[in-house]
Parts: structure tokens; sequence; C-alpha cells
């Protein structure tokens, strides 16, 4: 017997489906007890031997988000550079919402993480995959209240609010939240036709990694559909 009904089931198949990852917010705050509620759900997530090694420092100084901002925005440049032939493409995409989310977080590993060995001996980025749980947790909490959401990877240039962390943690990704005058009916890459997505039927195989072989006749369904309703 179910610990779910199938309207339950179908909410959360639903929420997955209407994720999307927004650049474009209203102004207005958020509640603390919405924004508790949705770090309440970032830290139900799994972590590798229950290490929980995700920090969430919220963005309140309206200079420190400006900063960020700055950081996020010399990033922008440097990445369209290495694009080459796509470069003025994407310059012309929208790939953030620093300045005008509600609330700003910033997502970082904690500090001491080389003495958690537990799972982590021969894959110590297990860490990271843990804090991307979380963020993926907050993430579907939020679509699932109607707020917005939007992540900014802090993958060269660390943000200013890494002036004051302790040594040995690392900022992870700037994350926008917000309220929304509508969510993209589709991912916004797809609809600028920057990326599409794949078909899961090329992306499972059975036994043995058979890429470009049609290894999965049966459990992957076609087009991507997810099989719920």
């Amino acid at each position: 017997m179910s610990d779910f009904t199938p309207e339950e089931i179908a909410a959360v198949y639903r929420v997955m489906a209407m994720r999307r990852d927004m650049r474009h917010f209203l102004p207005d705050p958020l509640d603390d007890a919405l924004l508790a509620r949705l770090l309440a759900a970032a830290h139900m997530a799994p972590s590798v031997g229950l290490m929980q090694p995700w920090r969430f420092i919220r963005i309140r100084d309206s200079s420190l988000r400006t900063r960020i901002h700055a950081l996020v925005e010399a990033e922008r440049v440097e990445t369209a550079r290495a694009l080459a032939e796509r470069e003025d493409e994407f310059m012309r995409l929208k790939v953030e919402g620093i300045l005008d989310c509600g609330e700003l977080l910033v997502a970082a590993l904690c500090s001491g993480r080389e003495a958690h060995v537990f799972g982590r001996r021969t894959m110590p980025e297990m860490d990271l995959a843990s804090v991307a749980c979380a963020i993926q947790n907050l993430w579907l909490a939020a679509r699932a209240e109607n707020i917005g959401w939007a992540g900014c990877p802090c993958s060269i240039r660390s943000p200013a609010a890494a002036d004051r962390m302790p040594e040995g943690s690392r900022p992870v990704a700037v994350l926008c939240l917000g309220r929304v005058a509508s969510f993209y009916p589709r991912p916004m890459l797809e609809e600028v036709d920057w990326a599409q997505r794949a078909d899961l039927h090329d992306l499972v195989c059975t036994d043995y990694w058979t890429e470009g072989e049609s290894a999965s006749t049966s459990i992957a369904p076609r087009d991507g559909a997810s099989g719920r309703p």
C-alpha cells in the first residue's frame, strides 16, 4: 500500500515537469516564514555520510548584492568569449536575476570536509553532489510555492560573500528567489533554441554503456515523457 495518494504522486511529478530556471523577477520580498520553509526543504536533502555540507548565506546588504552581480557579469563576459562562434548569441541571453529578485542566497560547502571520509574516500567530490541535492530540493519546493528560482554557479570567480567565509569552505552557487509575473511555458533555453532536451531513450543503457545504439527499449519512455499524468 502506498504512503501517498495518486494525486500526491502526480503532484510531485508535475512540480518536476513545471520547474523552470527563471530570469525575470518581481522585486517583492519573500516573507521569512516562506523562506524558512524553502531552506527547511533544502536541509531535508540526502548527503553522503549524512555530512550535510551545505551552508546558505542570505544576502541582505544591497552593496554586497551589487558586488556579487558585478562578479557574475564579469564571468558572463568570459563565458561568452569561451563560446567562440556563439558569443554574440550568448550575450543576448539574460542569464541571471541578481539585482531583481526578492531574495538572494549563496549556497556553499562547509569547511572541515576532509574529516568526512564515509562515502568520500575515493570520490571526495560527493560533498558537492550533496549540496546539489539540497539546491534541487529548494528549487522544487520554490516551484511548488509558486516562487521563481535562478542559479549562477560560482565556477571560477568566488562571490563577494566569500570574503568572510571560513578557510576551506567554498561558495558553490548564487541563488535568486522571488515572485514572478508568470513562469515560462518551457525552459528558457529551449524557447530561445539554445539547446533542446535529449530523448531519455538515448540516455539509458542496459548492463554496459552503449552510446549511439538503441540499447534501451522498454524502461525509458520516448521523447522525455515521465510516464505519469
